[in-house]
């Protein structure tokens, strides 16, 4: 491997990892960090890029993405309710205003992102 193809997959990696830390953490956005691991490891590793691609939790991200899919309609609401419900919970345990607004504006970027996406319209297309 060329360094450049090295430092490519090492940096695919981290956004796969911050990628599978955002599935849990709501201030930590999934999708744009493994679509980033997926452009790094196309341009490194064909094997990395292909497993990921072909990945039970993540592959789906990739092939609605790259096909336009879109996003299910029921992911989009479990998304938005774990997305404010952890937000609402960090704000209860800090109480400091300027945080109000920081996780405030992280929600209401994170929602209108997921708004923006397309859904899915059919029970057909979720394959």
């Amino acid at each position: 491997m060329k360094p450049k193809q090295i430092l490519l997959a090492i940096l695919g990696l981290a956004c796969l990892g911050l990628g599978a830390v955002g599935a849990f953490l709501p201030v930590l956005p999934t999708t744009p960090f493994v679509l980033l691991a997926a452009g790094c490891f196309s341009a490194s590793s064909e094997r990395l890029h292909a497993k990921l691609c072909r990945s039970r939790f993540f592959g789906p991200y990739i092939e609605h993405y790259r096909t336009g899919r879109g996003v299910k309609l029921s992911l989009k609401i479990t998304s938005l309710i774990i997305l404010w419900a952890g937000l609402i919970a960090s704000m209860m345990a800090v109480r400091t205003w300027w945080i109000y607004l920081i996780l405030g504006l992280v929600g209401a970027g994170g929602t209108a992102h997921l708004l923006l996406i397309k859904t899915m319209q059919s029970v057909n297309d979720n394959r």
